[in-house]
């Protein structure tokens, strides 16, 4: 297991319990329960199978409530929001790519 401030450090890690994380996104638990049903993330589960969410899935559910704020349906908000980060992994992908090429080349 890795130490406890490595795990403050890392996004993925799942730090927060529902009512925290409902809290911190200023959404309803059911909100984050919708989220789930839309296909936007999985919350990870604890021993006793409560939700325990990371930073970065608090990210993503705060940019659906801002979207659902603003008057986008929950699974077109989800649908962009997945979208989105599909695209920024393969802008990232494709940076690390043309890295490795030039550092090739010199």
């Amino acid at each position: 297991m890795a130490p406890p401030d490595d795990m403050l450090d890392d996004d993925d890690y799942p730090a927060y319990t529902m009512g925290r994380a409902a809290d911190i996104v200023g959404a309803s638990p059911d909100f984050l329960r919708r989220l789930d049903e839309a296909k936007l993330f999985t919350p990870f589960r604890s021993a006793g199978g409560h939700r325990r969410y990371s930073r970065y899935q608090l990210r993503l559910a705060a940019r659906a409530r801002e979207m659902v704020d603003h008057g986008t349906a929950l699974e077109a908000a989800c649908r962009i929001i997945i979208l989105e980060d599909q695209l920024e992994e393969a802008l990232q992908h494709n940076q690390n790519h043309q890295r490795q090429q030039h550092a090739a080349a010199a």
